[in-house]
C-alpha cells in the first residue's frame, strides 16, 4: 500500500518527519463529553510531491464526529526553559497546533511526510449509549491509489458528564479582534466576530470573561496605548460625571447567550503595581478625549473623584442586569512585593465602593494574602507551596502564563500535550475553584508595540513561548479556528468533570486512591506522571468505573 495510516492519541504531537506512535487503546466517552484521537497519514512510493484525498466518516454516531487537519505553524520560541527535561523541543521550527476544518471534505497531503487529522467526537445527553464503529476513509483523488481506512470502536457510556464547576477565564482581548480584521471597534462586524470567538471559548470551558468597561490596562508599554475598547460611555459636564451603559448591556447579553456565566471587570489600575490609571476616554463639551492614563497618579484626587462617581453607577447597572452575584473586580495584575503599599492604598480607595463584590488578582506573594489585601488571590502554579502549607484561601484560584516554565503544567508548543492535560487531575486533588490564563486571543507583540499575524508570529515577537498568547486563530470572515493546545486543555477540564462524577458515585477517598494508585509519590503541581499512556489509561479506568456504578 502506498499510504501509511496510524491511529494515535490526542496527546501525540505529530511532526512531518517523525513516525508517530501507534495507539490502540480502547476508546470510551461519556455523554455530554468530548473524545479526540488522531489519524496520521504518510503517502509513500508516489511519484508526485503531493496527494489530494477526500475524507469520509461512516458511523451510527457520525453526526457527532468532526474531522480537522492538524496544520503546522511557525515558532521561534517554542519553550523558554528546558531544565526539567519534560519538553519535545526548544528549536525554532514548524509545530502542530492549528486545527483546520475540511469544508469540502478534501485535503492535500505532502508525500513522504506525515500529516495528522484530528478526529473529534462531541457527544450530548442524547447520544445513544453502546459500542459504535467509527470508520474514517481517505480516498485519493488520483485513480492510481487505493483508499485507506481506519475502523475504531468507541463506547458511549450512558452517564451524563456533569456541568462544569470550575470557573475558567482566558482573558479575551476584543481590541485584537478589531485590529486583526481591520474593522472599527463596536461596528456590527466587530460585535459578530467577537461573538463567534466567545461562543467557541464557551464550548471549550470558558465561563468567565474579561469585560472592557474601559480599555484593559494590560500588556501595554509605559506611555503607549492599545486600541481603545471601552464599553461605558462617560460624560463630564459642569463638574459632574454621567454614564451610558448601552454597550455594556449588549456585551453582557451577548456573552450570556454564548454560554458565559461570570464576568470580571477590567482592572481599575495599571498592571504590575497599580501606579497609574487605565486609559479612559471621556466626552466633554461634545468632544471625546482621553482624560485618564499614564500621566495620572492612581491615588490622585482627580481619579479618586472619578471612581466615586463611576463605581456606584456601574454596580447599580450590574444589579439591573442581574449579574451582581456573578461579577468580580480587579485592582492590578501581578503586583510584586515592592508594590505592596501602593496596592494597599489603591484597594483602600475602592474597597467601600465595591462592598459585596469579590476582588481577585493574579498575585503570588504570600503577604498580600496574609495581610488581608486580597481574600482570593489567584496564585501562580509554581508559587503555591506557602499557601498549601500554611493558611490557604477558602476558594483556591490558580494561574499560569509565560513565567511558569519549570516542572509545572503549561501549554507551550515545545511541551508534550500530557503536560498540558495533567492539570485537570491537579485541579481535582487540590479542589481548585478557578483558573486564569491571560491569552485567549492576544494578537499583539509583547507590550502591544505592534499588531501581529498569529498565523506567522506565535510567540509575541519571541517574548512569550508559543501557545501562551492565544488559544484561537482568527480564521477567514471572522470564523475562529481552534488550536490543538486549546482542545487538549478542554480534555483536562473534562477529566476533572469525570472525576467529580465518579466522586458522587463512590466518594472522594475512592477517587483519590484511584488517582494515585501505583505512583511513586503523591500527585502535586510539580510532581506527576509524564507519560501519555498513564493519563489515557487513567481516564479509561474512570469511565469504566462510572459505567459499573450506574448499572
Amino acid at each position: 500500500m502506498s499510504i501509511q495510516l496510524i491511529r494515535t492519541s490526542s496527546l501525540e504531537k505529530i511532526f512531518p518527519d517523525q513516525t508517530p506512535h501507534s495507539d490502540h487503546t480502547r476508546l470510551s466517552v461519556l455523554q455530554n463529553d468530548v473524545l479526540s484521537f488522531q489519524l496520521a497519514l504518510r503517502p509513500t512510493d508516489i511519484p508526485d510531491t503531493r496527494l489530494e484525498v477526500s475524507v469520509r466518516v461512516d458511523s451510527p454516531i457520525a453526526s457527532y464526529i468532526s474531522v480537522r487537519q492538524v496544520d503546522l505553524v511557525p515558532s521561534i520560541l517554542p519553550v523558554s526553559d528546558t531544565r526539567d527535561g519534560n519538553i519535545l523541543s526548544d528549536r525554532p521550527g514548524l509545530y502542530p497546533d492549528l486545527l483546520t476544518p475540511l469544508p469540502d471534505g478534501k485535503s492535500l497531503l505532502p508525500c513522504r511526510l506525515w500529516t495528522s487529522f484530528w478526529i473529534g467526537i462531541e457527544t450530548d445527553e442524547h447520544t445513544a449509549p453502546g459500542v459504535h464503529p467509527v470508520t474514517v476513509t481517505f480516498t485519493p483523488l488520483s485513480e492510481r491509489e487505493e483508499p485507506v481506512s481506519c475502523c475504531t470502536e468507541v463506547e458511549v457510556i450512558g452517564a451524563v458528564l456533569p456541568e462544569q464547576e470550575l470557573t475558567v477565564t482566558e482573558w479575551f482581548h476584543g481590541d485584537c479582534v478589531a485590529d486583526y480584521y481591520h474593522v472599527p471597534v463596536f461596528s456590527e462586524e466587530h460585535w459578530e466576530y467577537m461573538r463567534r470567538q466567545i461562543q467557541l471559548g464557551a464550548r471549550r470551558g470558558l465561563n468567565m470573561i474579561l469585560t472592557p468597561i474601559f480599555t484593559p490596562a494590560l500588556d501595554t508599554a509605559v506611555g503607549k496605548e492599545r486600541t481603545t475598547i471601552q464599553l461605558v460611555d462617560i460624560f463630564y459636564e459642569n463638574g459632574v460625571y454621567s454614564f451610558g451603559f448601552d454597550k455594556l448591556e449588549r456585551w453582557v447579553n451577548m456573552c450570556r447567550d454564548c454560554g458565559i456565566r461570570f464576568f470580571e471587570m477590567a482592572h481599575l489600575y495599571t498592571q504590575w503595581g497599580a501606579a497609574h490609571c487605565p486609559k479612559i476616554l471621556v466626552w466633554k463639551n461634545g468632544v471625546l478625549r482621553r482624560r485618564f492614563g499614564w500621566e495620572q497618579d492612581a491615588l490622585g484626587a482627580e481619579y479618586r473623584d472619578f471612581l466615586r462617581a463611576f463605581l456606584p453607577a456601574l454596580t447599580d447597572e450590574l444589579k439591573r442586569l442581574g449579574i451582581e452575584g456573578r461579577t468580580v473586580f480587579h485592582i492590578s495584575d501581578e503586583p510584586n512585593e515592592s508594590c505592596l503599599e501602593q496596592y494597599r492604598a489603591a484597594r483602600a480607595q475602592v474597597a467601600e465602593l465595591l462592598a459585596g463584590f469579590p476582588i481577585l488578582d493574579a498575585m503570588s506573594h504570600y503577604r498580600y494574602f496574609t495581610d488581608g489585601l486580597c481574600e482570593t488571590p489567584i496564585i501562580a502554579t509554581d508559587a503555591l507551596t506557602p499557601f498549601l502549607e500554611g493558611k490557604c484561601p477558602k476558594d483556591l484560584w490558580v494561574y499560569y502564563c509565560c513565567g511558569q516554565t519549570y516542572q509545572v503544567s503549561n501549554r507551550f508548543f515545545g511541551m508534550p500535550s500530557a503536560r498540558n492535560r495533567i492539570i485537570g487531575l491537579q485541579f481535582y486533588k487540590f479542589r481548585v475553584r478557578g483558573f486564569l490564563q491571560w491569552g485567549f486571543n492576544f494578537y499583539n507583540s509583547q507590550l502591544s508595540r505592534r499588531h501581529i499575524d498569529p498565523f506567522r508570529v506565535t510567540d509575541a515577537d519571541m517574548a512569550f513561548p508559543s501557545g501562551d498568547a492565544f488559544l484561537v486563530y482568527p480564521g477567514e470572515n471572522g470564523e475562529p479556528l481552534e488550536s490543538l493546545h486549546m482542545a487538549v486543555f478542554y480534555e483536562a477540564i473534562n477529566d476533572l468533570r469525570a472525576l467529580l462524577l465518579l466522586e458522587k458515585l463512590t466518594g472522594r477517598e475512592h477517587v483519590m486512591a484511584l488517582l494515585e494508585d501505583g505512583l511513586d509519590a503523591p500527585l502535586t503541581f510539580t510532581c506527576y506522571p509524564t507519560e501519555d499512556a498513564w493519563l489515557l489509561s487513567l481516564r479509561q479506568r474512570v469511565n469504566a468505573e462510572i459505567r459499573e456504578h450506574i448499572r
